[in-house]
């Protein structure tokens, strides 16, 4: 089974003769509210009727919360020294560039 996956350079260490990239999982995030978080997690819990009563209440306590990005899983790191002759020939990558690396069992 193969799986491409972007990864993003974070780090990059370039000792003359080698050159070491730090690659860090490329995952997309949404911005989501923690309001609605919240009120995803209370709606799981409550029972219908008791949920219409006190919904309004907590949307209104619950106006002020910010939107974050939340990631959902960890991210998956590699770390790749190669030699320079190499790490030029794939165009000389740099800190923030993304590249895309194919895993898979053989």
């Amino acid at each position: 089974m193969s799986e491409i996956v972007q990864y993003q350079i974070q780090q990059l260490i370039d000792n003359g003769q080698t050159v070491q990239l730090a690659l860090v999982e490329d995952v997309q995030t949404e911005p989501v509210s923690q309001k609605q978080l919240m009120l995803d997690a209370i709606n799981k819990k409550l029972d219908p009727e008791l949920k219409d009563q006190i919904l309004p209440f907590l949307e209104a306590i619950l106006q002020s919360q910010p939107t974050i990005a939340i990631k959902s899983y960890a991210q998956t790191t590699i770390t790749i020294t190669m030699p320079k002759r190499r790490y030029e020939k794939m165009g000389s990558p740099q800190v923030g560039q993304r590249l895309e690396i194919n895993i898979k069992k053989i």
